[in-house]
């Protein structure tokens, strides 16, 4: 198994301070609203990239060749590939070995319930100036992702936290175990598949790539965490693992928090009218 340095890029996508949605900032078909288009839902900013935090990250995978990107939401459970702003999936090899991994990641981890596809054709509207469509198609990302990690269909649509966010502490670890894992799946089978897609992959970078076995070999086996505890490099890899997740469940709660207060406030700005005439 190998795996190359500085290869994968984990993306917690939000909502940012001045009201703009972080997922629609992105210069791929930016600005475009579907008949549904809800400012204070997808305010794509006032032009690609005005925010810090995507200019950020268009630096950061600027700097070098990522081979993977996985933007990570909740609001259901699904394993998306490009097109956020398409109904298509891209066409040739390299799209089915995108399926081709998503779909082992759906029979471990998911238990087979996870919906795979592009993100405009699977949920019902298109999406338009995300991450994941300019990772694939400008900074040529070969393996692009958007990973929806939770979901509740039996919530109130008034409730904004329980429809996103584990409410209880069994479904909190079962998100949190399952999804960590995903990842070393990914680590595990992503470079196999890359071998085959050529084009970030090739068998000249594969020089630089260094078995993970020989990599965990020998000093890594026994590493200290940030607390000084002595821990076998996979337990510290899961334990970092969690503390992403839980940042961005934390992160979730505090934007829904803020989301279903300013709908609250907006119901109660409303004049009452009254219907019996005075």
């Amino acid at each position: 198994m190998t795996t190359g340095k500085d290869t994968v890029i984990l993306n917690f996508i939000s909502m940012a301070g001045r009201g703009v949605d972080l997922n629609r900032n992105w210069s791929v078909d930016w600005g475009k609203k579907e008949k549904d288009f809800d400012p204070n839902e997808e305010n794509p900013g006032i032009a690609p990239f005005s925010e810090p935090e995507t200019q950020i990250m268009r630096k950061l995978a600027l700097s070098f060749d990522p081979h993977i990107w996985v933007n990570v939401h909740s609001g259901m459970e699904a394993l998306f590939m490009p097109y956020d702003h398409r109904n298509t999936t891209p066409d040739g090899s390299p799209s089915q070995r995108m399926k081709t991994l998503l779909s082992e990641l759906n029979q471990v981890h998911c238990h087979k319930h996870c919906m795979i596809g592009s993100g405009g054709g699977s949920v019902g509207y298109l999406a338009h100036g995300t991450a994941t469509d300019y990772m694939y198609d400008i900074v040529k990302v070969p393996m692009a992702f958007t990973f929806e990690i939770y979901g509740d269909p039996t919530a109130s649509s008034k409730d904004c936290f329980k429809m996103f966010n584990p409410v209880d502490l069994a479904a909190f670890n079962r998100v949190l175990n399952d999804w960590s894992a995903a990842f070393f799946t990914i680590f595990k089978l992503g470079p196999l598949q890359l071998d085959e897609v050529g084009s970030k992959a090739s068998t000249a970078n594969l020089d630089k790539w260094v078995s993970i076995d020989e990599y965990l070999d020998g000093y890594l086996m026994e590493r200290r965490n940030r607390y000084g505890k002595k821990m076998e490099v996979l337990d510290l890899g899961m334990q970092e693992i969690r503390t992403y997740f839980r940042l961005f469940l934390l992160s979730s709660v505090l934007l829904f928090i803020m989301f279903c207060s300013r709908i609250s406030k907006g119901k109660s700005g409303r004049p009452i009218v009254s219907a019996i005439a005075l």
